[in-house]
């Protein structure tokens, strides 16, 4: 058995902001009050893109008509999984407990 570090990507969409800014923030913030009585632990950043024409790294959000959608990414260690895949099954479920209503994706899971 060994430990992991599970990256889980997650799309949070919020209403009602004017600027990328308040979208990122607000999107955190939620994330992070969901997240905090059961799985606290879990570590929010905001997701990077690259351009595929500059190769140069952009923040993973977007304004339109009041609506942002803000790409998040969420680290969270796993302690005495089985193998990576078991790891990642027990990732998504902690956090999809919590954030019922946003789709995840493992993005990456590396042995700690």
């Amino acid at each position: 058995m060994s430990d992991y570090l599970v990256t889980l990507e997650a799309a949070k969409v919020v209403r009602d902001v004017e600027t990328l800014d308040d979208a990122i923030g607000i999107a955190i913030s939620e994330v992070g009050k969901a997240l905090n009585p059961s799985a606290k632990f879990v570590e929010i950043e905001i997701g990077m893109i690259q351009c595929p024409f500059c190769e140069e790294e952009l923040s993973n959000a977007l304004v339109v008509a009041n609506v942002g959608l803000v790409g998040l990414c969420l680290d969270m260690k796993v302690f005495k999984a089985d193998s990576k895949e078991h790891a990642s099954r027990i990732a998504k479920s902690v956090i999809g407990k919590a954030l019922r209503d946003v789709p995840l994706k493992v993005v990456e899971v590396r042995e700690i």
